[in-house]
Protein backbone atom coordinates (compact mmCIF):
# COMPACT_ATOMS: atom_id res chain seq x y z
CA UNK A 1 0.00 0.00 0.00
CA UNK A 2 1.59 3.50 -1.07
CA UNK A 3 2.38 5.76 1.98
CA UNK A 4 -0.25 8.12 1.17
CA UNK A 5 -2.71 6.28 1.46
CA UNK A 6 -1.92 5.15 5.05
CA UNK A 7 -3.52 7.27 7.66
CA UNK A 8 -2.69 7.37 11.48
CA UNK A 9 -5.33 6.57 13.92
CA UNK A 10 -4.68 8.41 17.28
CA UNK A 11 -5.99 6.05 19.56
CA UNK A 12 -6.20 6.17 23.60
CA UNK A 13 -7.26 3.67 25.82
CA UNK A 14 -7.85 3.76 29.67
CA UNK A 15 -7.87 0.71 31.61
CA UNK A 16 -8.26 -0.42 35.23
CA UNK A 17 -6.56 -3.44 35.18
CA UNK A 18 -4.43 -6.21 33.54
CA UNK A 19 -7.14 -7.99 31.61
CA UNK A 20 -8.68 -4.94 30.72
CA UNK A 21 -5.87 -3.07 29.56
CA UNK A 22 -5.13 -6.37 27.30
CA UNK A 23 -8.52 -5.99 26.14
CA UNK A 24 -8.83 -2.20 25.36
CA UNK A 25 -5.56 -2.20 23.40
CA UNK A 26 -6.45 -5.52 21.50
CA UNK A 27 -10.10 -4.32 20.50
CA UNK A 28 -8.10 -0.81 19.31
CA UNK A 29 -6.34 -2.54 17.16
CA UNK A 30 -9.08 -4.39 15.56
CA UNK A 31 -11.51 -1.64 15.18
CA UNK A 32 -9.09 0.30 13.57
CA UNK A 33 -9.46 0.54 9.54
CA UNK A 34 -6.94 -1.72 7.57
CA UNK A 35 -5.39 0.93 6.19
CA UNK A 36 -4.50 2.77 9.07
CA UNK A 37 -1.27 3.12 11.47
CA UNK A 38 -2.16 2.95 14.94
CA UNK A 39 -1.14 5.80 17.41
CA UNK A 40 -1.63 4.40 21.10
CA UNK A 41 -1.48 5.93 24.28
CA UNK A 42 -2.58 4.41 27.32
CA UNK A 43 -3.77 5.02 30.51
CA UNK A 44 -3.86 3.38 33.52
CA UNK A 45 -6.72 4.12 35.80
CA UNK A 46 -4.62 4.31 39.68
CA UNK A 47 -6.48 1.61 42.08
CA UNK A 48 -6.30 -1.72 43.84
CA UNK A 49 -5.97 -3.11 40.45
CA UNK A 50 -3.57 -0.92 38.76
CA UNK A 51 -1.44 -3.66 36.57
CA UNK A 52 2.16 -4.03 37.45
CA UNK A 53 5.03 -4.03 34.93
CA UNK A 54 4.99 -7.89 34.83
CA UNK A 55 1.38 -7.68 33.98
CA UNK A 56 1.40 -5.66 31.38
CA UNK A 57 4.84 -7.42 29.77
CA UNK A 58 2.58 -10.85 29.94
CA UNK A 59 -0.45 -9.25 28.05
CA UNK A 60 1.81 -8.76 24.95
CA UNK A 61 0.78 -5.13 24.08
CA UNK A 62 3.06 -2.34 23.36
CA UNK A 63 1.77 1.43 23.59
CA UNK A 64 3.88 4.63 21.96
CA UNK A 65 2.83 6.06 26.32
CA UNK A 66 2.04 4.32 28.91
CA UNK A 67 1.25 6.32 32.69
CA UNK A 68 -0.89 5.85 35.71
CA UNK A 69 -3.73 8.50 36.10
CA UNK A 70 -6.35 8.82 38.58
CA UNK A 71 -10.01 9.40 37.02
CA UNK A 72 -9.87 13.71 37.61
CA UNK A 73 -6.44 13.64 35.97
CA UNK A 74 -7.37 11.59 33.05
CA UNK A 75 -10.43 13.79 32.38
CA UNK A 76 -8.21 17.05 32.85
CA UNK A 77 -6.02 16.08 30.04
CA UNK A 78 -8.96 15.24 27.61
CA UNK A 79 -10.12 18.84 28.57
CA UNK A 80 -6.80 20.31 27.89
CA UNK A 81 -5.96 18.52 24.76
CA UNK A 82 -6.76 19.78 21.20
CA UNK A 83 -9.67 18.73 19.74
CA UNK A 84 -7.96 16.29 17.38
CA UNK A 85 -6.08 15.11 19.75
CA UNK A 86 -7.50 11.49 19.64
CA UNK A 87 -9.94 9.89 16.65
CA UNK A 88 -10.79 7.03 19.21
CA UNK A 89 -11.20 6.62 23.00
CA UNK A 90 -11.44 3.41 24.40
CA UNK A 91 -13.03 2.71 27.81
CA UNK A 92 -11.76 -0.35 29.33
CA UNK A 93 -13.06 0.05 32.69
CA UNK A 94 -15.65 -1.73 35.53
CA UNK A 95 -19.12 -0.40 34.43
CA UNK A 96 -19.12 2.41 37.47
CA UNK A 97 -16.09 3.61 35.92
CA UNK A 98 -17.20 3.82 32.79
CA UNK A 99 -20.34 5.70 33.60
CA UNK A 100 -17.90 8.25 35.72
CA UNK A 101 -15.75 8.70 32.35
CA UNK A 102 -18.89 9.36 30.28
CA UNK A 103 -19.96 11.88 32.46
CA UNK A 104 -16.82 13.60 33.48
CA UNK A 105 -16.25 13.17 29.40
CA UNK A 106 -19.42 15.32 28.25
CA UNK A 107 -18.75 18.25 30.57
CA UNK A 108 -14.90 18.26 29.52
CA UNK A 109 -15.90 18.11 25.80
CA UNK A 110 -18.98 20.70 25.77
CA UNK A 111 -19.47 23.02 23.25
CA UNK A 112 -16.61 21.35 21.11
CA UNK A 113 -17.09 20.76 17.22
CA UNK A 114 -14.97 17.46 17.53
CA UNK A 115 -14.58 14.54 19.85
CA UNK A 116 -13.25 11.41 19.92
CA UNK A 117 -15.50 8.08 19.13
CA UNK A 118 -15.90 6.95 22.29
CA UNK A 119 -16.06 2.76 22.22
CA UNK A 120 -16.44 0.58 25.74
CA UNK A 121 -17.26 -3.31 25.84
CA UNK A 122 -17.04 -6.17 27.86
CA UNK A 123 -13.45 -8.35 28.90
CA UNK A 124 -15.30 -11.38 28.62
CA UNK A 125 -17.93 -13.67 29.02
CA UNK A 126 -21.18 -11.09 30.81
CA UNK A 127 -22.42 -13.37 33.19
CA UNK A 128 -23.83 -11.64 36.16
CA UNK A 129 -25.32 -7.66 36.36
CA UNK A 130 -25.95 -7.64 33.04
CA UNK A 131 -28.84 -5.19 33.38
CA UNK A 132 -26.65 -3.03 35.38
CA UNK A 133 -23.21 -3.29 33.50
CA UNK A 134 -25.17 -2.50 30.22
CA UNK A 135 -27.19 0.63 31.76
CA UNK A 136 -23.83 1.82 33.16
CA UNK A 137 -21.85 1.54 30.20
CA UNK A 138 -25.34 3.36 27.77
CA UNK A 139 -23.87 6.79 26.59
CA UNK A 140 -20.76 5.52 24.95
CA UNK A 141 -20.68 5.88 20.92
CA UNK A 142 -20.10 1.83 20.47
CA UNK A 143 -20.69 -0.77 22.78
CA UNK A 144 -19.32 -4.29 21.92
CA UNK A 145 -21.00 -7.02 22.04
CA UNK A 146 -18.60 -10.07 22.27
CA UNK A 147 -20.50 -12.54 20.33
CA UNK A 148 -24.34 -12.41 18.47
CA UNK A 149 -25.53 -13.81 21.57
CA UNK A 150 -24.83 -10.87 23.67
CA UNK A 151 -25.43 -8.29 21.00
CA UNK A 152 -29.04 -9.96 21.09
CA UNK A 153 -29.26 -9.59 24.88
CA UNK A 154 -27.59 -5.94 25.24
CA UNK A 155 -30.18 -5.02 22.52
CA UNK A 156 -32.83 -6.40 24.66
CA UNK A 157 -31.83 -4.38 27.56
CA UNK A 158 -31.68 -0.87 26.54
CA UNK A 159 -34.82 -1.38 24.47
CA UNK A 160 -36.53 -2.89 27.31
CA UNK A 161 -36.11 0.65 29.30
CA UNK A 162 -36.35 2.95 26.64
CA UNK A 163 -32.73 3.57 25.95
CA UNK A 164 -31.41 4.32 22.48
CA UNK A 165 -29.72 0.81 21.24
CA UNK A 166 -28.08 1.68 18.49
CA UNK A 167 -24.30 1.96 20.15
CA UNK A 168 -24.77 -1.82 20.31
CA UNK A 169 -22.29 -3.41 17.87
CA UNK A 170 -21.29 -7.15 17.39
CA UNK A 171 -17.91 -8.14 17.25
CA UNK A 172 -15.82 -11.20 18.96
CA UNK A 173 -13.38 -11.42 21.56
CA UNK A 174 -10.19 -9.87 20.65
CA UNK A 175 -7.19 -11.68 21.71
CA UNK A 176 -8.70 -15.22 19.85
CA UNK A 177 -5.98 -16.10 17.44
CA UNK A 178 -3.05 -18.99 17.56
CA UNK A 179 -2.93 -21.82 15.49
CA UNK A 180 -5.70 -24.65 15.18
CA UNK A 181 -5.52 -27.73 17.29
CA UNK A 182 -4.13 -30.87 14.88
CA UNK A 183 -3.43 -33.18 17.41
CA UNK A 184 -2.12 -34.62 21.02
CA UNK A 185 0.94 -33.43 21.84
CA UNK A 186 4.28 -35.65 23.65
CA UNK A 187 3.22 -35.30 26.27
CA UNK A 188 -0.36 -34.94 26.52
CA UNK A 189 -0.70 -32.07 28.38
CA UNK A 190 -3.87 -30.64 30.83
CA UNK A 191 -4.06 -27.14 31.74
CA UNK A 192 -5.90 -26.30 34.23
CA UNK A 193 -6.40 -21.98 33.94
CA UNK A 194 -7.96 -20.93 37.50
CA UNK A 195 -9.70 -18.02 38.27
CA UNK A 196 -8.71 -15.44 40.94
CA UNK A 197 -12.32 -14.92 42.33
CA UNK A 198 -14.02 -17.94 41.33
CA UNK A 199 -14.88 -20.33 43.28
CA UNK A 200 -14.44 -17.81 46.48
CA UNK A 201 -13.72 -20.19 49.24
CA UNK A 202 -10.64 -22.18 50.51
CA UNK A 203 -12.76 -25.98 50.54
CA UNK A 204 -13.66 -25.44 46.86
CA UNK A 205 -10.38 -24.00 45.93
CA UNK A 206 -8.15 -26.66 47.80
CA UNK A 207 -10.66 -29.77 45.95
CA UNK A 208 -10.08 -28.45 43.05
CA UNK A 209 -6.37 -28.40 43.75
CA UNK A 210 -6.49 -32.05 44.89
CA UNK A 211 -8.25 -33.32 41.84
CA UNK A 212 -5.89 -31.18 39.51
CA UNK A 213 -3.12 -33.10 41.71
CA UNK A 214 -4.59 -36.28 41.71
CA UNK A 215 -5.16 -36.04 37.60
CA UNK A 216 -1.79 -36.01 37.15
CA UNK A 217 -0.89 -39.37 39.29
CA UNK A 218 -4.02 -40.94 37.46
CA UNK A 219 -2.46 -40.28 34.71
CA UNK A 220 1.79 -40.44 35.33
CA UNK A 221 2.21 -40.69 31.09
CA UNK A 222 0.29 -36.64 31.13
CA UNK A 223 2.03 -33.04 31.88
CA UNK A 224 -0.68 -31.22 34.26
CA UNK A 225 0.02 -27.89 34.15
CA UNK A 226 -1.49 -25.11 36.91
CA UNK A 227 -1.63 -21.85 34.80
CA UNK A 228 -2.03 -19.08 37.23
CA UNK A 229 -3.50 -15.48 36.32
CA UNK A 230 -0.91 -13.63 38.58
CA UNK A 231 1.48 -13.51 41.68
CA UNK A 232 1.07 -13.11 44.83
CA UNK A 233 0.52 -9.32 45.59
CA UNK A 234 -0.56 -8.74 42.30
CA UNK A 235 -4.38 -7.89 41.47
CA UNK A 236 -6.36 -8.82 38.35
CA UNK A 237 -9.84 -7.78 37.23
CA UNK A 238 -11.08 -10.04 40.33
CA UNK A 239 -9.58 -10.24 43.96
CA UNK A 240 -7.93 -12.98 44.96
CA UNK A 241 -7.95 -13.81 48.64
CA UNK A 242 -6.68 -17.52 48.58
CA UNK A 243 -3.97 -17.45 45.49
CA UNK A 244 -3.42 -21.31 44.57
CA UNK A 245 0.50 -20.61 45.10
CA UNK A 246 -0.21 -20.42 48.60
CA UNK A 247 -2.62 -23.22 48.76
CA UNK A 248 -0.20 -25.52 47.28
CA UNK A 249 2.90 -25.16 49.47
CA UNK A 250 3.09 -28.10 51.59
CA UNK A 251 1.38 -30.28 49.31
CA UNK A 252 3.52 -33.46 48.08
CA UNK A 253 3.19 -32.94 44.11
CA UNK A 254 4.28 -35.39 41.09
CA UNK A 255 6.33 -34.78 38.66
CA UNK A 256 4.22 -34.19 35.88
CA UNK A 257 2.16 -31.63 37.58
CA UNK A 258 3.39 -28.02 37.87
CA UNK A 259 2.62 -24.15 37.92
CA UNK A 260 3.13 -21.90 35.12
CA UNK A 261 2.64 -18.21 34.33
CA UNK A 262 2.77 -16.43 31.30
CA UNK A 263 0.65 -15.66 28.11
CA UNK A 264 -2.28 -18.02 27.46
CA UNK A 265 -1.48 -17.81 23.75
CA UNK A 266 1.66 -19.53 24.48
CA UNK A 267 0.08 -22.10 27.12
CA UNK A 268 -2.79 -23.01 24.50
CA UNK A 269 -0.08 -23.74 22.10
CA UNK A 270 0.96 -26.83 23.85
CA UNK A 271 -2.50 -27.90 25.22
CA UNK A 272 -4.34 -31.12 24.34
CA UNK A 273 -7.04 -30.00 27.04
CA UNK A 274 -8.05 -27.08 28.70
CA UNK A 275 -9.95 -27.11 32.16
CA UNK A 276 -11.69 -24.33 34.21
CA UNK A 277 -14.32 -23.25 35.98
CA UNK A 278 -15.89 -20.74 33.69
CA UNK A 279 -12.81 -18.52 32.49
CA UNK A 280 -12.80 -16.86 28.85
CA UNK A 281 -9.98 -18.92 28.73
CA UNK A 282 -12.56 -21.48 27.60
CA UNK A 283 -13.23 -19.50 24.68
CA UNK A 284 -9.65 -18.99 23.67
CA UNK A 285 -9.43 -22.67 24.24
CA UNK A 286 -12.74 -23.43 21.67
CA UNK A 287 -11.10 -20.87 18.93
CA UNK A 288 -8.50 -22.95 18.43
CA UNK A 289 -10.76 -26.16 18.60
CA UNK A 290 -8.72 -27.21 21.58
CA UNK A 291 -10.45 -29.86 23.66
CA UNK A 292 -12.50 -27.84 26.28
CA UNK A 293 -14.02 -28.61 29.72
CA UNK A 294 -15.86 -26.24 32.05
CA UNK A 295 -16.09 -28.30 35.81
CA UNK A 296 -19.34 -29.69 36.94
CA UNK A 297 -18.01 -30.43 40.29
CA UNK A 298 -19.34 -27.57 42.14
CA UNK A 299 -22.59 -27.61 40.68
CA UNK A 300 -23.48 -25.30 37.54
CA UNK A 301 -24.61 -22.28 39.24
CA UNK A 302 -24.75 -18.16 38.80
CA UNK A 303 -22.51 -17.54 41.18
CA UNK A 304 -19.61 -19.69 39.41
CA UNK A 305 -20.49 -18.43 35.98
CA UNK A 306 -20.54 -22.09 34.51
CA UNK A 307 -23.88 -21.96 33.86
CA UNK A 308 -22.76 -19.65 30.78
CA UNK A 309 -21.86 -22.86 29.43
CA UNK A 310 -25.00 -24.31 29.64
CA UNK A 311 -25.44 -26.00 26.11
CA UNK A 312 -21.85 -26.00 24.65
CA UNK A 313 -21.21 -29.67 25.30
CA UNK A 314 -18.17 -28.68 27.17
CA UNK A 315 -19.40 -29.60 31.08
CA UNK A 316 -17.83 -32.33 32.72
CA UNK A 317 -16.55 -33.63 35.63
CA UNK A 318 -12.89 -34.24 37.23
CA UNK A 319 -14.21 -37.80 37.51
CA UNK A 320 -14.79 -37.89 33.98
CA UNK A 321 -11.85 -36.54 32.87
CA UNK A 322 -10.18 -38.96 35.25
CA UNK A 323 -11.78 -41.85 33.41
CA UNK A 324 -11.08 -40.76 29.91
CA UNK A 325 -13.62 -38.53 28.69
CA UNK A 326 -12.83 -35.92 25.72
CA UNK A 327 -15.80 -32.94 24.93
CA UNK A 328 -17.72 -32.43 21.71
CA UNK A 329 -18.59 -28.72 21.39
CA UNK A 330 -21.93 -27.81 20.17
CA UNK A 331 -21.31 -26.21 16.83
CA UNK A 332 -24.30 -24.44 17.42
CA UNK A 333 -23.85 -22.77 20.57
CA UNK A 334 -19.94 -22.38 19.81
CA UNK A 335 -21.04 -20.11 16.56
CA UNK A 336 -23.24 -17.99 18.91
CA UNK A 337 -20.35 -17.05 21.25
CA UNK A 338 -18.29 -15.02 19.23
CA UNK A 339 -15.96 -17.40 19.04
CA UNK A 340 -15.37 -17.71 15.09
CA UNK A 341 -14.17 -20.93 14.99
CA UNK A 342 -15.51 -21.97 11.72
CA UNK A 343 -13.03 -18.99 10.32
CA UNK A 344 -15.21 -15.90 9.99
CA UNK A 345 -12.74 -14.16 12.77
CA UNK A 346 -11.10 -11.94 10.54
CA UNK A 347 -14.46 -10.15 9.45
CA UNK A 348 -16.05 -10.22 13.02
CA UNK A 349 -14.82 -6.68 13.16
CA UNK A 350 -16.57 -5.03 10.25
CA UNK A 351 -19.40 -3.72 11.56
CA UNK A 352 -17.76 -1.55 14.21
CA UNK A 353 -15.01 -0.75 11.59
CA UNK A 354 -17.51 0.61 9.55
CA UNK A 355 -19.57 2.70 12.13
CA UNK A 356 -16.26 4.21 13.75
CA UNK A 357 -15.83 5.06 9.86
CA UNK A 358 -18.65 6.65 9.55
CA UNK A 359 -18.57 8.68 12.66
CA UNK A 360 -15.06 10.32 12.04
CA UNK A 361 -16.28 11.22 8.39
CA UNK A 362 -19.69 12.76 9.54
CA UNK A 363 -19.78 16.72 10.12
CA UNK A 364 -19.04 16.78 14.25
CA UNK A 365 -20.05 14.29 17.16
CA UNK A 366 -23.19 14.57 19.26
CA UNK A 367 -22.66 15.22 22.70
CA UNK A 368 -22.78 12.44 25.27
CA UNK A 369 -25.75 11.23 26.57
CA UNK A 370 -26.09 8.20 29.03
CA UNK A 371 -29.16 6.75 30.05
CA UNK A 372 -28.29 7.78 33.71
CA UNK A 373 -29.11 11.21 34.48
CA UNK A 374 -29.57 13.18 37.51
CA UNK A 375 -32.94 13.18 36.67
CA UNK A 376 -33.46 9.64 35.72
CA UNK A 377 -31.38 8.17 38.74
CA UNK A 378 -30.60 10.92 41.37
CA UNK A 379 -30.51 8.22 43.99
CA UNK A 380 -27.53 6.29 42.09
CA UNK A 381 -25.75 8.05 39.93
CA UNK A 382 -24.18 10.88 42.37
CA UNK A 383 -22.51 8.25 44.42
CA UNK A 384 -21.01 6.61 41.23
CA UNK A 385 -19.59 10.01 40.03
CA UNK A 386 -18.16 10.64 43.69
CA UNK A 387 -16.63 7.54 43.73
CA UNK A 388 -14.30 9.26 41.23
CA UNK A 389 -14.17 12.34 42.86
CA UNK A 390 -16.91 13.56 40.44
CA UNK A 391 -19.98 16.10 41.21
CA UNK A 392 -23.47 15.14 39.81
CA UNK A 393 -22.42 17.23 36.63
CA UNK A 394 -19.52 15.70 35.81
CA UNK A 395 -17.21 18.01 37.30
CA UNK A 396 -14.66 17.48 39.64
CA UNK A 397 -15.00 17.55 43.09
CA UNK A 398 -13.12 20.30 45.04
CA UNK A 399 -9.33 18.36 46.65
CA UNK A 400 -9.12 16.61 43.60
CA UNK A 401 -5.89 15.86 42.43
CA UNK A 402 -4.16 17.90 39.63
CA UNK A 403 -3.23 16.54 36.51
CA UNK A 404 -0.56 18.85 36.07
CA UNK A 405 1.05 18.41 39.42
CA UNK A 406 3.33 15.26 39.02
CA UNK A 407 3.13 13.18 42.55
CA UNK A 408 6.38 13.75 44.96
CA UNK A 409 8.47 11.57 46.48
CA UNK A 410 6.34 11.41 49.83
CA UNK A 411 2.99 10.98 47.83
CA UNK A 412 4.73 7.98 46.18
CA UNK A 413 5.74 6.24 49.04
CA UNK A 414 2.68 6.73 50.29
CA UNK A 415 0.95 5.16 47.74
CA UNK A 416 3.14 2.61 47.82
CA UNK A 417 2.13 1.72 50.73
CA UNK A 418 -1.48 1.76 51.02
CA UNK A 419 -1.88 -0.40 47.96
CA UNK A 420 0.64 -2.91 49.61
CA UNK A 421 -1.85 -2.63 52.58
CA UNK A 422 -4.76 -3.44 50.90
CA UNK A 423 -3.22 -6.42 49.32
CA UNK A 424 -2.18 -7.42 52.31
CA UNK A 425 -5.44 -7.33 53.89
CA UNK A 426 -7.55 -8.55 51.08
CA UNK A 427 -5.13 -11.60 51.27
CA UNK A 428 -4.29 -12.58 54.63
CA UNK A 429 -6.20 -10.44 57.05
CA UNK A 430 -9.93 -10.83 55.45
CA UNK A 431 -9.76 -14.60 55.14
CA UNK A 432 -8.77 -14.82 58.71
CA UNK A 433 -11.66 -12.25 60.04
CA UNK A 434 -14.19 -14.62 58.12
CA UNK A 435 -12.61 -17.77 59.11
CA UNK A 436 -13.09 -16.29 62.48
CA UNK A 437 -16.75 -15.57 61.58
CA UNK A 438 -17.66 -18.75 60.60
CA UNK A 439 -16.65 -20.34 64.15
Amino acid sequence: MPASATQTLRVAVLADSDTRWKWGSLTANRIAPPNSDISLDGYLLRGRATPTARQLKEVGVTADSLREVTAVEFLRAMERGPEDQYDILVLSLVGGGVQAMLHGLARAWHGRAKRPVVVTGYVGVVYEKLTDGLLLRHGADLVLANSRQDADRFTAVYDGVGADSSAVTEVALPFLGGDAYTGEHDPYTVVFAVQPSVPDNRRDRDYLLNRAIQHARFHPNREVLLKLRSKPGEHTTHIEELPYQKLVQGKDLPANFSLVYGHMGDVLDRTDLLVTISSTAALESLHRRIPTVVLTDLGIREGLGNHHFVGSGCLASWDQLDAGYKPVPDAEWVARQGVAAEGSYETAFDAARERIAKLLAGDGMPALTPYYTPETAPGYLPGILARHHLGPDGTPLPGAPAADKAPGPVRQIVRRAARGAYRHGVQRVAPVIRRMGEL
